[in-house]
């Protein structure tokens, strides 16, 4: 197949995905947190955020994933998320979730309740977690990281209930 061709096919296979992008932010750790999701599909784009007042960073990270699947209507298209937090993207990669749940989160490992919340959406859907560089040049994830950074800083935060539970 020739170049042009192999473009083509590649712009049509991409209209048949969502694509998901995701940040946390954490002021202080713990601290006032957020998170952003900006959801991609064909030409529609919609971008999510939230701030919580006692949380931590990598809750937000996990959030910003689940806001995302939690958005999507269409369960039958495969999903790609984006994260530039290596806990989130690697927990789903490499088996460390698998490995947890196996073991009930043995030995304290944190955030549970979003890790099961998140295998349960997961169960819906056709995902394929990719790593990005975070504050680097992917204009997508440095969005996110302004959606969660200006949630973390808002006014209207809301508890973390699942972070207070832990404490």
């Amino acid at each position: 197949m020739n170049s042009f061709w192999s473009l083509v096919f590649s712009w049509f296979h991409m209209q048949d995905i969502i694509t998901i992008y995701t940040d946390g932010s954490s002021r202080g750790n713990p601290g006032p947190g957020g998170y952003g999701t900006i959801l991609m599909y064909g030409n529609h784009k919609k971008e999510l955020s939230k701030g919580y007042r006692h949380t931590t960073n990598n809750r937000m990270e996990l959030m910003a994933v689940i806001a995302g699947l939690e958005a999507i209507k269409n369960k039958a298209l495969p999903v790609h998320i984006y994260s530039d937090s290596q806990y989130v993207v690697k927990a789903v990669n490499e088996g460390w979730l698998r490995n947890w749940i196996a073991t009930n989160f043995k030995g304290g490992k944190k955030n549970k309740d979003l890790w099961l919340h998140f295998n349960q959406l997961a169960q819906h859907f056709t995902i394929k977690m990719n790593w990005v560089k975070g504050h680097a040049t992917n204009p997508y994830n440095n969005r996110c990281d302004e959606l969660a950074t200006a949630a973390a800083d808002g006014k209207h935060l809301v508890e973390d209930t699942g972070f207070v539970k832990e404490d």
